[in-house]
């Protein structure tokens, strides 16, 4: 993170911005509608600047800037004339002052830049890009414009009225914040936004007197093979409303940047011999935080009830009592063959597809074989990477074609990505030479001929 966000109070507070032509006055509506006390320094003034200056009881000053200009005590300053020497000057004089300066469209010259801004007073929201790509951060704000009503300021207004009296009724604050949560998802909301305070405050008082302390529970969530777009609606809600998160070591960054930011995060992750956590002990931490009282967020990549063990966590959930939701993820078999360009099915090439774990007990097979061996079939291997030429062999052994076609696919639908191509008979030896490391998804059928034709990224 560049650049810290933060909301300045400037009600009654002296700014300063040097120069005085139409982008310094565009600067100076914003701080007029913050409240602050506005003084200009500039040989001339644009006229609608200096009527903001006298409506905001600030004071112009037609001279030239110099360093005496910020011996007043200024809250912040805004350097806006045209002359790029003068911008410059102007925020190397704040740096000494230890004041917070921006120079309009110059990022070096800053120490705080400008964002776009969602007014819906008391509730402001601002997109900023480090000045990078000010036009970027104004079509995100419209874009957001569009998703949050108008009168999403007076909830929140009225949220304020009421926040002494439920801090006073419900001491715990992770406890407070799911009570305004359910209030928000409530029909009240919407009594405010129409304007009926009066209903909305006997809901009000009738959701203090029902309150009760909160019960547990458990999301299962799939968070898919590893790009965050590909996660679904409802997945994204409770991972944003989770007071713990469990996730697993398939769980991409970007996607785990996606839960609530206050939330607890406990890594149980999982590689070959190296269980960080015991199954047993996830199951009996999903438990225990459930009963005390917390939205408990289990987060599997790919899918929870494809070798996610989901079904073995909720069985556990089930015998202690506790209530779960499972939220299925896009499987690594689906992702990872779309985004390799390789469909599953084909009705020239396959008519069915089977999923199996690669992963073999003590070295011994515990695989079909020979139903594995069919011609119009694609076989989909979950973490066979280190088994694969065994596999091969046994394959190859029980009757399949040597040429058959496999596709490893290591870090599928992510920006490391990378897909590899050989045959049963070579596949294990490109391993090594390509660099493939799990988490790797390996495809063995004709549907991999495809991949030179589909391929998309």
């Amino acid at each position: 993170m560049e650049i810290f966000p933060i909301s300045l109070k400037l009600q009654q507070q002296p700014c300063l911005i040097v120069g005085g032509g139409h982008i310094a006055y565009r600067k100076a509506v914003l701080l007029q509608q913050a409240g602050a006390i506005i003084h200009v320094v500039a040989p001339e003034i644009d006229a609608n600047l200096l009527e903001l200056v006298h409506k905001s009881a600030g004071q112009y000053v037609q001279q030239p800037f110099a360093a005496l200009h910020l011996d007043f005590p200024y809250r912040l300053v805004i350097a806006a004339t045209n002359v790029a020497d003068v911008n410059q000057s102007v925020f190397l004089l704040c740096e000494q002052r230890n004041l917070l300066v921006n120079s309009v469209d110059d990022i070096p010259n800053c120490r705080f830049m400008m964002p776009a801004i969602i007014d819906r007073s008391p509730l402001v929201i601002s997109v900023a890009s480090n000045g990078a790509s000010p036009v970027l951060s104004r079509q995100l704000r419209t874009q957001i414009e569009t998703l949050v009503p108008q009168q999403m300021g007076a909830l929140a207004d009225f949220s304020g009225q009421w926040r002494s009296r439920v801090k006073e009724k419900i001491i715990n604050p992770d406890q407070r914040r799911v009570f305004w949560e359910d209030i928000y998802a409530s029909p009240l909301k919407e009594q405010v936004f129409l304007g009926n305070l009066e209903t909305a405050n006997e809901m009000m008082l009738q959701a203090l007197a029902d309150w009760t302390l909160p019960k547990g529970e458990v999301y299962l969530v799939g968070a898919g093979p590893g790009d965050p777009e590909l996660l679904t609606l409802k997945a994204l809600r409770l991972m944003q409303q989770a007071d713990v998160v469990i996730y697993d070591r398939l769980v991409s960054t970007p996607i785990l940047n996606l839960c609530r930011r206050d939330a607890t995060k406990i890594y149980v992750g999982k590689a070959r011999s190296n269980h960080s956590v015991p199954q047993q002990d996830i199951n009996a931490l999903l438990v225990e935080y459930a009963q005390q009282g917390k939205r408990v967020c289990r987060l599997k990549g790919g899918d929870p009830f494809i070798f996610g063990r989901g079904g073995e966590e909720i069985q556990e959930l089930f015998a202690a009592g506790v209530p779960f939701q499972v939220v299925p993820g896009i499987t690594a078999a689906s992702g990872c063959s779309a985004y390799a360009g390789i469909p599953l099915t084909h009705r020239d090439y396959a008519q069915s597809v089977r999923f199996l774990t690669g992963h073999l007990k003590a070295g011994s097979p515990e695989l079909p074989w020979q139903e594995l061996v069919y011609e119009n079939q694609t076989l989909v291997l979950y973490m066979g990477l280190v088994g694969l030429e065994h596999i091969c062999q046994k394959l190859i052994q029980h009757g399949q074609r040597a040429d058959m076609p496999v596709a490893l696919i290591s870090k599928g639908t992510t920006p490391e990505q990378k897909v590899v191509v050989g045959t049963l008979s070579d596949i294990s030896t490109k391993v090594t030479e390509h660099q493939i490391h799990a988490p790797t998804l390996t495809i063995i059928g004709e549907v991999v001929r495809l991949r030179e034709q589909l391929k998309w990224r």
